[in-house]
């Protein structure tokens, strides 16, 4: 699969997520690549073997200040690794397009505060990207 292909799947992904959450999210940039860094990896405690398909990077919106975005503020980042997403969708195209929409709302959690705890447990109870 291209990267453009690939990012277009990012893309429905990020269309998916429901439009009162997805109005609420403010200076992200959305960006594919292949791989995590050795940098990301380190920095996320991704051990040798150890899977990463989505990073957020930024500050939560349950942490900015009132001050914040009053001047220039890059972009917070989210990525989704294709590599070990494809190499985990093995082939299956439908598949394919659940993990990354489901990565993509994993990141976008991230963004409004919410931690992997948390986020599992959701998951795990059935509030999703589709409630």
């Amino acid at each position: 699969m291209t990267n453009e292909e690939f990012s277009i799947l990012v893309d429905e992904g990020v269309e998916k997520i429901p439009k009162r959450f997805r109005e609420k999210i403010k200076n992200v940039a959305f960006l594919v690549s292949e791989e995590p860094s050795d940098l990301q990896r380190r920095q996320n405690g991704i051990a040798p073997g150890e899977t990463l398909l989505g990073l957020y990077e930024g500050v939560p919106l349950t942490e900015r200040g009132e001050y914040y975005g009053t001047g220039a503020v890059l972009p917070d980042t989210i990525t989704i690794f294709s590599g070990p997403i494809q190499r985990e969708a093995n082939g299956d195209k439908e598949e394919l397009k659940n993990i990354v929409c489901d990565t993509v709302w994993h990141e976008v959690a991230h963004y409004f505060g919410y931690d992997d705890f948390e986020i599992e447990k959701r998951e795990n109870e059935g509030t999703n990207h589709s409630s």
